[in-house]
């Protein structure tokens, strides 16, 4: 499960939040303790613990006292406009760049989404 591209606990933290957006993951919902997530995954509780604090000090997880973690109501909406951000970001803004360096006008960069937006075998449907 776990690569060396970032630390285990950063790839603990995205995996939650990957589950909270797919909806494996549900407001509310508890999730794995620590320990059980230390010995499944077969890493220190501490790294475990550190991914879920970030995720408490993110606002994705919260806290019950003597019971354990669960999803924040609101978490995945949170999740979905860091995400979307992050898209906008990384990968349109990136596309914008390339194609003005390109020479690439803008509209047909537009035609070419659009064009895609519909999956092949629906067009007509």
């Amino acid at each position: 499960m776990f690569d060396d591209r970032s630390p285990i606990y950063q790839q603990i933290a995205d995996k939650i939040k990957d589950e909270i957006l797919s909806g494996a993951l549900r407001e509310d919902e508890q999730v794995m303790s620590t320990n059980q997530y230390a010995s499944f995954y077969r890493i220190n509780p501490a790294t475990a613990a550190k991914g879920f604090q970030q995720l408490v000090d993110e606002g994705v997880l919260y806290k019950k006292r003597g019971i354990g973690m669960f999803v924040s109501p609101q978490a995945r909406e949170q999740l979905v406009g860091q995400r979307r951000e992050r898209f906008f970001a990384e990968v349109v803004d990136a596309m914008i760049a390339e194609a003005r360096m390109i020479g690439i006008p803008l509209d047909e960069v537009v035609a070419r989404i659009a064009a895609a937006q519909v999956p092949s075998g629906e067009a007509g449907r």
